[in-house]
């Protein structure tokens, strides 16, 4: 049963922050029911590109970055939105933007193959009063081409998202994958020394841009994990001094209890289709697997190991669930039916395993190792083959896929000094091959990362 609780924040606070943070509720509808007016732009365009019919693909562009002129769009907004655009691409690593050329109108090809350009993106940006009307066009330099032409018309307090709209349609294109930029993070903030921190939830868009904090920070709070069609997130939090699982709406600022389960319960993920939370809750020394139905308030015990059983991940099918166990002696992973039933281990490799994520892909796991008092971030095959390192550090753990399986978000810290000196907890990206591993900024230091779903 999903019963109500002395609120984390205030009606008053949750009414302010829901007014900044609505957007997926928004999104239901498209672009047209955020405030994003989309309209083609005429001109000789190539048919859209599938993963089979991209000219370049990811492993190429990983080789050889794509070279891509922006241009500024104008001055103001429009200067703004191409650096934004810049920043997108450049930090994938795939793309190495040019800046320069004109903004507008049919690219000199000529020239733009001179500066060493493969593609180019021209544009402007105009405004009248409080609204914006963003025209883009993306042209095959080679091929003296337009790819693209979109315009979009909004409010002006939307041009972030335009931007990181406008970079996941250049994404694509060149990619034939699908982009990840307009995309949010939720997080841990932390604050203050070492083993006295003061944890807030909080969440920011994918470049780090935008952070709000969503509780204020009275009660240790961990573990938030988004969900895939509604705009809530569930988490933890030990508020009232009983640690329990939450749901945070993101559209009302408000929460609410998820089960009232007699033990401590943790460690939540949401179904891919957003209707059922699986999460750990403990007895007697160990800790057992339950889904929760979010209609009904329906519980259902799935595991009965005697040992600790957490850190529960959907397939993306819904069929299957990757958690950590250690009924064999220690912690490995392992994958059982949704539904309960029979497990099988899939790590085997030297060390401890925690933390499992299946890609949205289906095809990796992402999980931490601790072997000989290091930790690692890895990915492996569902059946636990092609176990593969992308990064190590003194702490590396709590991986989260961006929407299109191509990039994972995780928290890396450092070690700590005497009385907590020089630690530093921050979050990181790496491509699934371990290629371009690099650090998010935030405001504070933070832990505890996952991932929203596309335009969420």
């Amino acid at each position: 049963m999903l019963k109500s609780t002395r609120p984390l924040i205030s009606d008053q606070e949750a009414d302010l922050l829901a007014s900044s943070l609505r957007r997926r509720t928004l999104l239901g509808g498209g672009l047209a029911a955020a405030g994003i007016l989309a309209v083609p732009l005429e001109g000789t365009a190539r048919a859209a590109t599938s993963g089979a019919e991209a000219e370049i693909t990811v492993d190429q562009a990983r080789t050889a970055p794509i070279p891509i002129i922006v241009p500024d769009l104008g001055s103001g907004l429009g200067q703004q939105i191409a650096q934004v655009l810049t920043n997108d691409l450049n930090t994938t690593g795939l793309f190495k933007v040019i800046p320069g050329g004109a903004n507008a109108g049919t690219p000199d090809f000529a020239a733009a193959k001179a500066m060493g350009a493969h593609a180019q993106v021209t544009g402007s940006v105009t405004g009248s009063g409080s609204s914006v009307r963003v025209e883009i066009r993306l042209w095959d330099v080679l091929a003296h081409q337009q790819i693209q032409g979109t315009a979009y018309t909004t409010s002006a307090a939307n041009w972030r998202r335009i931007a990181h709209i406008v970079g996941d349609v250049i994404y694509e294109r060149m990619l034939g994958e699908k982009g990840y930029f307009d995309t949010r993070i939720a997080f841990i903030s932390r604050n203050g020394p070492r083993g006295r921190q003061t944890t807030r939830l909080a969440i920011m868009d994918q470049d780090g841009a935008n952070c709000r904090m969503l509780t204020a920070g009275r009660w240790l709070t961990l573990t938030p994990r988004f969900s895939p069609t509604r705009d809530e997130i569930a988490f933890m939090s030990y508020a009232n001094d009983r640690p329990r699982v939450y749901l945070f709406n993101l559209s009302t600022g408000r929460q609410r209890v998820l089960g009232d389960f007699q033990g401590i319960s943790f460690a939540p993920h949401f179904s891919p289709d957003g209707h059922t939370v699986v999460l750990s809750v403990t007895r007697n020394g160990g800790s057992d697997l339950y889904t929760v139905d979010l209609s009904s308030g329906v519980r259902r015990q799935i595991t009965a190991s005697g040992a600790i059983d957490t850190s529960p991940s959907f397939s993306p099918d819904g069929s299957q669930i990757v958690f950590n166990s250690d009924r064999g002696g220690a912690p490995q992973l392992y994958i059982m039916p949704a539904t309960g039933g029979a497990a099988r281990r899939i790590s085997y490799g030297q060390g401890t395993y925690g933390t499992p994520v299946w890609s949205p892909r289906g095809d990796l796991i992402a999980f931490t190792r601790i072997a000989n008092n290091a930790f690692s971030l890895g990915v492996m095959a569902p059946d636990g083959t092609g176990e593969r390192i992308m990064t190590e550090g003194f702490t590396v753990e709590n991986p989260s896929f961006c929407p299109n399986g191509r990039v994972l978000v995780y928290c890396r810290q450092t070690r700590a000094g005497a009385g907590g000196s020089g630690f530093s907890s921050g979050i990181g990206m790496v491509d699934i091959t371990g290629f371009n591993d690099r650090v998010v900024s935030t405001p504070e230091q933070a832990s505890d990362p996952t991932w929203s779903p596309l335009n969420g």
